[in-house]
């Protein structure tokens, strides 16, 4: 069984890397681009759709309000990335927006930036992987019953080519982003190519009309109805920080590397938003919340569903049955999806951050068998398939959810970037580089602004749509991050040093805990004689008369070399009475340390576990809350064990053919 666990992990994880082999992971720019920055590259495909979702609410009369909307996108994007190009310049140590606020702003505002980027990182996981299954059932409307099924199984595939390291899933990542970014530009030039030349592409719901959700609506309701708009289009700025936390991971110069990878990724998500966009308006493209407003849908509104946005202007520009239809689909498929890989990226090496900090468990801090933070990625997995699942993989609904922590951290970071900035100009600095940091100053001092408004807005306008779970969400993971921290930094205070503690103890009493006479029993009596202990007894509880005989028998005719001790249990219980024998002997003298051996079983099989050390295991439990108590295991290998060989090295192909076949003896 064991090794058929281990051969599965090694089919699907590969071969365990040495530590010093981690500077081999470090990526160049062009894998660096699809690790770090396919979230918002692949947020073209629903940001757009978005905003017509919301705007369509009031029908099609307000649809002419899009192009404004996807314009403030476009320059809150730019703002963005640009803010966090001076991020990665000034803090390359892969800490992000966490180590800009916790440095520059206080502990508790970086731990507000943290819990916001880890909900944020878990929902690009659920969104990115429910968008992604959307277009696939775009093009095939068969699978929309099997939706949920389809998106854990995705997020479990993730899982599984994240496990196996950085480097490798960067590798099989590379090609579809770059496939998706060269059909999402085709589609672009010549869409718009069909339109200069006076044959625009038609959306199949150019001829649809839309039933209103909210009608006659006055100058307020319209401009939260453009709001609300806006701050679903901001979805295109999903992961765009990304980069900034793993600087680490880039080859060198990190920082410089780092910094042309964030433009290149501006650049070509700009273009791609407002290319499809333009297209999305010169084909007339309809969709709806709810597909029964659709008036015209040929389908049945309550089961069959709509197409999404880039489907359709695919559709319209390639033709529904082309090559190019369905490679845009699939293409756009797998980007959507493969877009959660940022996230898988991101929450993992903050999450290690954190750790280290000692604000999350250490077992996150810890690298895996392929030198990824195997822990970070699992409990990702988790959490992200659990809101999957409940709720029923809607893209639609989840998106709700999204951005609030996307924007609480640009604010909070952008707003720690002006502190940084005003700090480094109270040193003495050449005019060159003082108007160096005034320019970066100005462009965070703005982005904080900007972001600050824009946080607002969705608050106010995603509030009673679901943002509010992440409104709770945020302050509970903080509160939680907080204790974590609280309690390690108690048991630090605990364990410290103390002058009284280099006092050896009076004397060191031995018992050895015995059910009968065999090798194990005498291999821990063995153990236990050669520590050499002031006192030593073999200590049985009598809970069979006739076995307790039995023993004394054995005892007997063995001439066992130390005395029997049998403590009565009327009421049959084992691990009471050897702590009641345990604590009169600290009560007698509280100075004296008492060492308790306990023979053990090894066994080789899991279900031997089941039969053999349950008493073993309470006694062990419960002593270990004993001050002034020590215990030891004394194993016993049964011949079950015998088929586990833990001593045959593995070696990598390399190493065997350079004849490295023995045994390491380093």
């Amino acid at each position: 069984m064991a090794s058929t666990a281990s051969l599965l992990k090694r089919v699907v994880l590969g071969r365990p890397q040495r530590s010093d082999r981690l500077g081999h992971t470090l990526l160049p720019k062009r894998i660096a681009l699809p690790v770090f920055a396919s979230d918002p590259l692949s947020s073209v495909a629903y940001a757009t759709q978005e905003i017509l979702l919301i705007l369509t609410l009031g029908g099609l009369t307000y649809l002419y309000m899009a192009p404004w909307i996807a314009g403030a996108v476009v320059v809150l994007l730019a703002v963005v990335v640009l803010s966090y190009r001076q991020v990665v310049r000034a803090y390359p140590s892969g800490g992000g927006s966490y180590e800009v606020v916790s440095e520059n702003l206080g502990a508790l505002p970086g731990l507000v930036v943290a819990a916001a980027l880890l909900v944020d990182y878990v929902m690009t996981v659920a969104v990115s992987v429910a968008a992604g299954v959307d277009n696939i059932i775009s093009a095939l409307p068969d699978l929309n019953a099997h939706r949920v099924a389809l998106c854990i199984g995705f997020i479990v595939l993730l899982t599984a080519m994240n496990l196996r390291g950085i480097r490798e899933s960067g590798r099989a990542f590379a090609a579809p982003t770059y496939a998706f970014v060269a059909g999402v530009m085709v589609m672009i030039a010549i869409g718009l190519g069909q339109a200069l030349l006076g044959d625009p592409p038609q959306a199949e719901s150019a001829n649809y009309q839309i039933h209103a959700e909210q009608v006659g609506l006055n100058t307020l309701a319209v401009a939260f109805l453009v709001l609300r708009a806006f701050s679903s289009g901001c979805t295109a700025l999903t992961g765009v920080e990304a980069i900034s936390n793993g600087v680490p991971a880039f080859r060198k110069p990190k920082a410089l590397n780092a910094a042309r990878t964030m433009a290149a990724m501006g650049a070509i998500s700009i273009t791609m938003f407002t290319g499809v966009t333009a297209l999305a308006l010169i084909a007339h493209t309809r969709v709806t919340e709810n597909t029964c407003d659709l008036i015209g849908f040929t389908g049945d509104c309550a089961t069959d569903p709509q197409r999404t946005v880039i489907a359709q202007i695919a559709a319209a520009v390639f033709g529904n049955d082309s090559i190019m239809f369905f490679y845009t689909q699939a293409t756009t498929a797998l980007i959507l999806i493969l877009a959660a890989n940022t996230a898988y990226n991101g929450f993992p090496l903050l999450s290690s951050i954190l750790a280290q900090h000692r604000y999350l468990p250490r077992q996150l801090h810890t690298r895996g068998d392929r030198l990824a933070y195997s822990n970070g990625i699992i409990l990702l997995a988790v959490v992200a398939g659990t809101l999957i699942y409940a709720f029923d993989g809607s893209a639609t609904r989840l998106i709700q959810l999204y951005i609030v922590g996307v924007f609480t951290s640009f604010t909070l970071c952008q707003a720690g970037m002006v502190r940084h900035w005003n700090r480094a100009l109270a040193d003495t600095l050449t005019p060159s580089e003082r108007g160096r940091i005034h320019r970066a100053r100005a462009i965070n001092a703005f982005g904080a602004s900007f972001t600050g408004i824009v946080l607002v807005v969705v608050m106010v306008t995603k509030f009673t749509h679901g943002a509010y779970l992440v409104v709770i969400a945020i302050p509970v993971l903080c509160l939680l991050m907080h204790g974590i921290h609280r309690h390690y930094a108690a048991v630090r205070a605990e364990l410290e040093a103390d002058e009284d503690e280099d006092t050896l103890p009076s004397r060191v009493h031995a018992i050895v805990l015995v059910s009968g006479w065999h090798k194990a029993t005498n291999r821990a009596i063995m153990f236990a004689r050669a520590t050499r202990p002031d006192t030593i007894v073999a200590l049985t509880v009598n809970v069979d008369d006739s076995d307790t005989r039995l023993l004394h028998k054995e005892w007997d005719d063995h001439n066992a070399s130390i005395p029997l001790t049998v403590i009565e249990s009327p009421y049959r219980e084992i691990t009471r009475p050897v702590v009641d024998y345990v604590k009169r002997i600290r009560r007698t003298s509280p100075r004296d340390v008492v060492s308790v051996y306990i023979p053990e079983y090894v066994v080789g099989r899991w279900w031997e576990n089941l039969l053999h050390n349950q008493s073993s295991l309470r006694l062990k439990g419960r002593l270990l809350f004993e001050p002034g108590v020590m215990v030891t295991s004394v194993p016993w290998q049964l011949h079950s064990t015998g088929h586990r060989d833990l001593t045959r090295p593995e070696h990598s192909p390399g190493e065997i053919r350079r004849g490295i076949t023995g045994a390491d003896t380093r």
